[in-house]
């Protein structure tokens, strides 16, 4: 049983990232962008979304749990929650990108010479709206158990395509 804790804990923290002293969710935010890239190889918008939806729902179950075993409230280095955020922080443009395209685009896209700067324009307003915590991000931490913990960040991310939709007439549609 407690090797089964163990693993369950190490998954909550960002397959260890979380433990990291110093901006343990900036680094399980990195984690996200590597599970972004997977989550476009298939090349289906449906998977994609499907995929970040039961990512969010296997987040409240991880960080509910992870928040048992350590018997704290949010613990900072439960990070699996900004993990499975960060694809939703890119939906839109991925929405924007497939449709102006007619085909997904690849993971390659968003790290091109061009469009990289975009990419970490996203993470760092990610991080921004996640440590800021605008209403109701911070309210939502108040649900019960991994509730709260993956809710914060997933609001954190809709702020994210609501600024990717206000600017998206411009560089967003770079990416061809």
């Amino acid at each position: 049983m407690t090797l089964g804790r163990d693993i369950l804990l190490w998954v909550a923290q960002g397959f260890g990232t979380g433990r990291i002293p110093f901006g343990p969710g900036t680094f399980g935010s990195l984690v996200g962008l590597l599970w972004f890239g997977v989550l476009l190889l298939p090349g289906s918008f449906g998977f994609y979304v499907i995929a970040t939806c039961a990512g969010l729902l296997l987040s409240a179950w991880i960080c509910g749990a992870g928040e048992r075993i350590l018997n704290q409230r949010d613990p900072g280095s439960i990070v699996f929650d900004e993990i499975t955020a960060v694809p939703l922080c890119f939906v839109v443009w991925v929405m924007i990108l497939a449709s102006k395209n007619g085909a997904m685009p690849g993971p390659g896209v968003f790290v091109s010479e061009r469009v990289w700067p975009l990419t970490l324009g996203v993470f760092v307003a990610f991080r921004f709206f996640d440590i800021v915590k605008p209403w109701p991000v911070k309210q939502s931490q108040s649900l019960r158990g991994g509730w709260g913990v993956t809710a914060d960040d997933a609001l954190a991310a809709v702020y994210v395509n609501v600024l990717v939709l206000a600017t998206h007439g411009g560089q967003v549609l770079l990416a061809r």
